[in-house]
């Protein structure tokens, strides 16, 4: 369809082509809270890493396989054909009060042993708690201090929420309590509000490590001594490969810690189930927001794992999965050390599901992306882990899902396509690569790097931009 208008060139009219109507007509109605929102780095390969013949080192998906599935698919069936009047009902926003007790007994294995459970509030998975929390707390224009990397869903949450994200330093001890102060004292000299630091102590997401037991103690009393609020995310703390779980910051700090955790890692994720410790007053609002959102937790996934929880040996249950995890995350560490091209390095995690990889001087983990896939393996690149735009050069591997063998030939895959990268840098970009055969392989020198270079300003062995 066409329509006229007048072309002084000519004295006449002259046919014009109607604009084509637009994708989205709805675009200019969308708040502005949308404009935050955008894909996560791990569920747009979801429909990669599906196909059998691709190795995925990219999800954090529970080897569910290694619970006893009888005994759960009877205990689920016993539950709707004896208790479906409750099973199958709405039910509290706060969640089932016999839950709730469990619950506490297991927060209890770290340390927290005040807890009661009028203080729980059971959520839709883990994911719902930084939202919960979030909704509760954050203004648009607010400031969420975070660690850099931190963990995509609640970078996802904290921007829909129109919040702005500092990040904080880490190294391999965790958060660096000096960069915590320093951040503090910036945001308060420009006047920025901030709202709660939200920090995963335990076996991090994606870093892979574990904020060490004197760090714990400096980050508390910065805490106190700046009236902050800290919001511990530990879905993985249980999981510990070589000593007991370590005491939770909430068993330190009862009234400004906000604790998050789920069965998502320990028992099932897709029985959707966790919690969010809070002060009273807290805990009251984050009820009405969970109203507001969903009504209620599903009923019969709560009452599935109390039972679980009242009827299974689920502490040994948890031990098996310390066994099969530990052996995973050496498959993977022990052919990264023997096939990743020198200048490539990585952290050493004792539990949880992560590697943190840092690849060769000039690559991007991201860019790389296709030719991995096109190899038939899967990683998550590092920028999904940033506010920012940080994190070109780095990728979380993830060793919880394939079996060894798996692991073994992902990373062999990986390694190729890294070797590529590298030759054609050197051929097309003029990298000088010759830096890489100095230092020798990864093998030859700690497993463990400095993690401090994953926030840091570019250093000068590092191409690309960083903020």
């Amino acid at each position: 369809m066409s329509s006229l208008t007048p072309d002084p060139s000519v004295g006449a009219s002259v046919p014009v082509p109607a604009r084509h109507p637009r994708l989205d007509p709805l675009a200019d109605r969308y708040a502005a809270r949308t404009h935050g929102m955008k894909s996560s780095e791990i569920r747009a390969l979801f429909s990669v890493v599906s196909r059998p013949e691709v190795v995925s080192l990219a999800g954090g998906m529970p080897a569910v396989t290694a619970l006893p599935l009888d005994a759960v698919g009877s205990m689920i069936g016993e539950l709707v054909s004896g208790m479906g009047a409750q099973t199958l009902q709405y039910g509290s926003g706060q969640g089932d009060p016999r839950l709730r007790e469990r619950i506490c007994d297991v927060m209890a294995l770290e340390g927290i042993t005040d807890a009661s459970p009028s203080e729980v509030v059971v959520t839709v998975g883990s994911q719902q708690g930084p939202d919960l929390v979030t909704r509760v707390f954050v203004d648009p224009g607010d400031v969420i201090l975070a660690e850099a990397p931190s963990y995509v869903g609640a970078l996802g949450v904290f921007q829909a929420a129109q919040a702005r994200v500092q990040h904080v330093l880490m190294d391999d001890d965790g958060l660096v309590p000096e960069a915590l102060e320093d951040a503090l004292i910036e945001c308060r000299a420009r006047g920025d509000k901030v709202k709660f630091l939200y920090t995963i102590p335990n076996f991090h997401n994606p870093a892979g490590i574990t904020l060490s037991e004197e760090r714990r103690g400096k980050v508390m009393e910065i805490a106190d001594r700046y009236d902050l609020l800290v919001v511990e995310d530990n879905p993985y703390g249980l999981l510990g490969f070589d000593r007991e779980p370590m005491r939770a910051l909430r068993a330190r700090e009862s009234e400004r810690v906000i604790y998050l955790g789920s069965f998502s890692k320990t028992f099932s994720p897709g029985l959707r189930v966790g919690w969010v410790l809070a002060p009273l007053a807290v805990r009251e609002k984050l009820v009405l927001a969970t109203e507001a959102q969903v009504l209620c937790p599903p009923s019969l996934t709560q009452y599935a794992v109390a039972r679980y929880l009242d009827t299974q040996p689920w502490q040994q249950q948890i031990k098996t999965f310390i066994e099969l995890y530990r052996e995973r995350r050496d498959a993977c560490l022990d052919s990264l050390a023997a096939l990743m091209p020198p200048g490539t390095t990585w952290t050493r995690p004792d539990g949880g599901f992560y590697v943190w990889l840092k690849l060769p001087r000039g690559l991007d983990a991201k860019l790389m992306q296709p030719r991995a896939v096109s190899a038939h393996v899967a990683y998550v690149p590092g920028i999904g882990f940033y506010a920012d735009g940080q994190g070109k050069e780095y990728m979380r591997l993830s060793y919880c899902y394939p079996e060894p063998d798996q692991i073994r030939e992902g990373v062999r895959r990986l390694a190729r396509v890294v070797e590529a990268e590298l030759d054609l840098h050197s051929t097309f970009d003029g990298v000088d690569t010759g830096s890489f055969r100095t230092v020798g392989r990864s093998s030859d020198r700690p497993r463990t790097p400095e993690v401090a270079e994953l926030a840091g300003p570019a250093s000068t062995d590092q191409i690309g931009d960083q903020p």
